[in-house]
Order: structure tokens, then C-alpha cells, then sequence
């Protein structure tokens, strides 16, 4: 049920076109995950999905073990049934959410104790755990259970910690049985030492993941360092198989991760911003509170063919705005999803048609 088929190779750079075949559909890579993380996009109709043409969401692991509880969605026929969604879905391990609740978790060789943010209860995760979970919930992609390795971070800390995430990968790799449906990825991590990232890359690859993902960046450090990090990394892991830069999502780091050799991402920010009153134009990131938006009669982006953009202005959204209707959290939601997936669109055009380096320039990005 899953193949990864390269259609095209850029000769400028590393950016490529694939295809991801999965059991509810194929995905064309460079591609945009939008984040639901309860199993729901934020402000956001499936059908508004369909619309914008997301090809694949991601939800996440820790929050559905916690509510509704991943027997539940069993129950109730996966997570596709359960929230009305008939294309791709990839899980998140928990790692990332695990790694966020510092002062509630306790990490061992054997899993991770962590008490719940909703009611403080107490909770064991581990590898063969979250691989079970994300069986109940049924999604087509799952991750390995991983520990995210904060930064900064001393290198021996990074190395045990990479150590630990290995363990875990082998003891995900052995628990998961369902292969047919559900495509189980390795997390490199290494925080942010490139001979631990090549070291834990070279024995993901060993263990012959169907996909990986480079795990543990955009935790605090510089965009630059970032960048390094997924170059040193790439040529270590197979070249033939999918490869997912995990909670990045800003255009910059969209396009810069592409032509370093990135296929998937996924990232909150498209839909937390709206929820600030903040939309994604071509000229960067505008906050719609600023009173030189209360009588800017023209669209977020007049080249936008979205429905927000065909329809309001930025008058009437920062009215919304200001007034907290929720309309301006799924208006907003609606614009900043539906262009960040046109941007990628466009790039994936640009790669067929030998035009990646000009498609990229129009967006004023540095290095270029």
C-alpha cells in the first residue's frame, strides 16, 4: 500500500517532486501538512480542506490518548471516520508533547511518566505504547516514539538522549505489525551535533523505515543552524524515501527546506496566528489589530484566489478581529492554510518545470 516514487529531480538544488502512495490516496510531495491536532484543524471544516486542497492532515497522539481516548476512536472506526476526513492522516508519536510538559515528565531507558495537563493524572508512555495507540487511531503514517532534545543542549546529554531514541525506534520497528496500512517513519534526532545526527541517521537506515523525518529543530535555535543541520543530515538518510521536517512551517522555512531535499512538513503557526489576529501575505506576516487596517478596504492579498480574499477586507476582518467574532479566528484560518498550500503548489510547479530558483527569488528570501 505505500510507495514513495520520485517524479522529478531539480538540477539547481535538492528540491524534488514525488509521489507518496497511502491507503486513502496518494500525496504529491513538496507538501504542507496542516495540524489537527484533536483530531480537528482549528476553525476549520473538512470540507474547507477539501477546498484548499490539503492532501494529508496530522493529528496527534498524546492529546487523543488523553480525549477522547484512542479506544474510543477504535470504537468508532479510526480517526478517518471519526472526523469526516477520507484522505491521509499522519500521527505525531507524543514525543514533541512529552518533551514539552518538562515539569511533568520523567524520562527512563524503558518510556516516559508524565502527568496529564488536563487533570494531572499519572501515565506511562512507551515505544510499544505509542505504537499501539496510533494503531487504535488508524492513521496511514505513524512516528516513531522519540525524545525531542531541547536546545541548548550539552553533548552529553545529546548523545544519551539520541541513544535513548534509537532503542526506541528498534522497539517501535519490532512492535508495529500492521505494515499493510499503516507506514511506520524514524525520527533522526541528535539535537544539534551533526555527527550525532549522521550517526542516528545511518542506524535509522539500517532498520529500514519506509520514511523519516529530522526531529528536535525549531525548538529555540537560529534558522541558519537549522538549515545546517538538515543539509548535514540529508545525504545520510536514503534518497528513495520520503523525508518530513517536523513542526516547520513559516514560507522561509518551507522554501529553504525544499531545496535542501524536504518533502513534508507540518506546523501550528497558520492556524495559531489566526487565532491572534494575524494573517500570511507576500510581504511577510501583517497583524490585523493595527489600527492602519480599520478602513484598509482591500483584500489580505489581492492575488489570493481564496474565498477570504475574494470576499473581505481587511476592514471587515479587523473589525472581527477587534469585536473577537469567532469568524476571524476561521477566516483567517482559511487565508493563511490555503496560501501557504498555493505557495507550495507553485513551488512543486516550478520544480517540473526547471523554474525553482526564480519561483523562490520572488519571495525575497536571503542566499539568493
Amino acid at each position: 500500500m505505500f510507495e514513495y516514487k520520485i517524479i522529478k529531480q531539480c538540477k539547481q538544488t535538492k528540491a524534488r517532486v514525488g509521489v507518496l502512495t497511502t491507503p486513502h490516496g496518494d500525496i504529491t510531495t513538496p507538501v504542507f501538512m496542516p495540524v489537527g491536532t484533536q483530531a480537528t484543524v482549528k476553525a476549520v471544516l473538512p470540507e474547507s480542506l477539501n477546498e484548499m486542497k490539503a492532501q494529508i492532515i496530522l493529528a496527534n497522539t498524546y492529546h487523543l490518548y488523553l480525549r477522547p481516548g484512542s479506544d474510543v476512536v477504535k470504537k468508532a472506526g479510526g480517526l478517518h471516520k471519526f472526523m469526516n476526513w477520507n484522505k491521509p492522516i499522519l500521527t505525531d508519536s507524543g514525543g514533541y508533547q512529552v518533551f514539552s510538559l518538562s515539569d511533568r515528565r520523567k524520562i527512563s531507558a524503558e518510556g516516559v511518566m508524565f502527568n496529564s495537563h488536563i487533570d494531572g493524572s499519572k501515565h506511562f508512555f512507551t515505544p510499544e505504547k505509542a505504537v499501539q495507540i496510533q494503531n487504535d487511531l488508524g492513521s496511514d503514517i505513524i512516528m516513531a516514539f522519540d525524545e525531542c532534545i531541547p536546545y541548548p543542549a550539552d553533548y552529553d546529554y545529546a548523545k544519551n538522549s539520541t541513544d535513548i531514541t534509537l532503542s526506541w525506534a528498534k522497539r517501535c520497528k519490532e512492535a508495529h505489525k500492521d505494515t499493510e496500512n499503516q507506514a511506520l517513519f524514524g525520527i533522526v534526532q541528535g539535537g544539534m551535533y551533526n555527527n550525532l545526527r549522521a550517526d542516528c541517521a545511518k542506524q535509522l537506515t539500517d532498520l529500514d523505515f519506509p520514511g523519516y523525518a529530522i526531529g528536535g529543530l525549531s525548538v529555540g535555535e537560529p534558522k541558519e543552524l537549522m538549515y545546517e543541520i538538515i543539509e548535514n543530515t540529508k545525504p545520510h538518510v536514503p534518497q528513495d524515501k520520503p523525508f518530513y521536517l517536523m513542526g516547520v512551517g513559516s514560507i522561509d522555512c518551507l522554501l529553504q527546506g525544499v531545496i535542501r531535499g524536504i518533502d513534508m512538513f507540518d506546523c501550528v503557526m497558520q492556524t495559531r496566528m489566526s487565532r491572534n489576529g494575524a494573517a500570511i501575505t507576500k510581504d511577510g506576516r501583517i497583524n490585523l489589530k493595527n489600527a492602519q487596517y480599520k478602513e484598509d478596504f482591500t483584500p489580505l492579498e489581492p492575488d489570493c484566489g481564496c474565498y477570504v480574499c475574494k470576499n473581505y477586507t481587511k476592514a471587515y476582518l479587523r473589525h472581527l478581529v477587534k469585536s473577537e467574532e469567532i469568524l476571524a479566528s476561521m477566516l483567517l484560518s482559511y487565508h493563511n492554510l490555503y496560501y501557504t498550500i498555493k505557495i507550495m503548489e507553485g513551488l512543486k510547479d516550478a520544480i517540473l518545470n526547471n523554474n525553482t530558483i526564480n519561483y523562490i527569488k520572488k519571495f525575497k528570501l536571503t542566499n539568493f
